[in-house]
């Protein structure tokens, strides 16, 4: 008897054991956070989607679903240049989908205007695992079962891995340089998950050694200095810290760590070259009242005096990841890789961003705010926005 008490016992502990293993739907590990990775799906709502046309497109139990009305696209508010993708997708035997990437809204040409990731049947043209148009591979075609794709995508080199195994390795002599990512509804019910995306390309803005390419204002309060662990750190009263180069589209990340309690600092962006923190702010500050949908001074990620972070999602004491990027006057962030701003900003222009929508170009700074700053940063990165075809201007087409 009790050699089966423990047998069950030890069983049962397996069973807790093994379940701890498995990783939950729709959220990203820590190491997935401190790589870079974004969270563009995250379990609940659309956020950060919009619809091309009228289909049942609905979230429920982790999963966005769409099973019928018009041909259309699922695709998100915010377009991306060079990176690796994953999603998790379900599909009947008969459904005939996709995943679009670098797509435009309302693709017309597949080899032009997209790259259409198939989810198809056997004896579909183009079975899953191929791009549509482009190039066709023996896929797995849709069987109710759930299915991973990984995809690495750098200039017009492709490779798509489905299930653990590659699949497709495409070139594309022409390609285009960005666009939004893009699930279809086609015909058939389909089921998508766990889609996360890390941006690839950034350049690093701050060697871990001295402010190499960085300007410091001596008359301001705030000091500056680099610790003997190599990260920035910030102290004491009002400055600023700027880039010697301007940016206007781009994609930035950087870890941030708040030395103290619901202390307040900032990345400003497209600055006036020169002048007092003048440009856009993404606001680091940690706290919230009561509950975190309710952050304390526009919270962290949230545009300051513009929009509000939708959720505080990180905290004092702790490294964090902040990702910024700013296309056009569309602004997109995330913090730890959970997206907590989708703004675009409806001002006329202005080369003042304090009066109105600035896409000029502009230097970065990091904000010293108070006596109480006291922050350090680390792997700060920046990469820039590819025009979506070679010769013309970075806004999308």
């Amino acid at each position: 008897m009790k050699t089966m008490v423990s047998r069950v016992k030890i069983c049962l502990m397996c069973f807790i054991c093994a379940s701890h293993l498995v990783a939950a739907d729709n959220v990203l590990t820590p190491e997935e956070q401190a790589d870079g990775w974004l969270l563009l799906f995250d379990g609940e709502t659309t956020y950060g989607w919009r619809q091309s046309g009228n289909a049942d497109w609905k979230v429920g139990d982790g999963r966005i679903i769409v099973t019928e009305g018009e041909q259309c696209l699922l695709y998100t508010t915010t377009q991306f240049c060079d990176y690796e993708f994953k999603v998790d997708f379900r599909a009947t035997p008969t459904t005939n989908s996709g995943i679009f990437l670098r797509t435009s809204p309302k693709p017309q040409n597949v080899t032009r205007d997209c790259y259409e990731l198939n989810i198809a049947p056997p004896d579909n043209p183009f079975p899953t695992g191929s791009f549509v148009g482009r190039q066709k591979v023996e896929g797995a075609g849709a069987d109710d079962a759930w299915h991973t794709y990984e995809v690495r995508a750098e200039g017009g080199h492709w490779t798509v891995v489905l299930d653990g195994k590659e699949v497709l390795e495409y070139t594309d002599p022409a390609p285009s340089g960005r666009g939004y990512i893009g699930l279809q509804h086609n015909s058939g019910q389909v089921e998508f998950k766990n889609v996360k995306l890390k941006p690839l390309g950034l350049q690093s803005l701050f060697n871990g050694k001295d402010l190499t390419g960085w300007k410091t204002y001596p008359d301001m309060k705030s000091e500056f200095t680099v610790n003997e662990e190599g990260h920035l750190h910030v102290a004491n009263g009002l400055g600023q810290l700027e880039t010697e180069n301007s940016y206007d589209n781009f994609v930035f990340q950087m870890d941030c760590f708040s030395n103290g309690r619901n202390l307040n600092s900032g990345v400003f962006f497209r600055c006036i070259p020169g002048e007092q923190m003048n440009g856009y702010e993404c606001q680091i500050h940690n706290g919230f009242e009561g509950t975190r949908d309710k952050p304390l001074d526009t919270g962290t990620g949230g545009i300051f005096r513009r929009t509000t972070a939708r959720r505080v999602v990180t905290n004092d004491f702790e490294w964090f990841r902040l990702t910024i990027i700013a296309d056009g006057p569309h602004i997109s962030t995330w913090a730890n890789g959970y997206q907590v701003t989708d703004w675009s900003d409806t001002r006329k222009p202005n080369a003042n961003p304090r009066r109105g929508l600035r896409v000029e170009p502009g230097t970065i700074m990091i904000q010293g705010h108070d006596p109480t700053t006291d922050l350090s940063f680390r792997n700060i990165v920046i990469g820039r926005m590819k025009p979506r075809w070679p010769g013309k201007s970075a806004a999308f087409e």
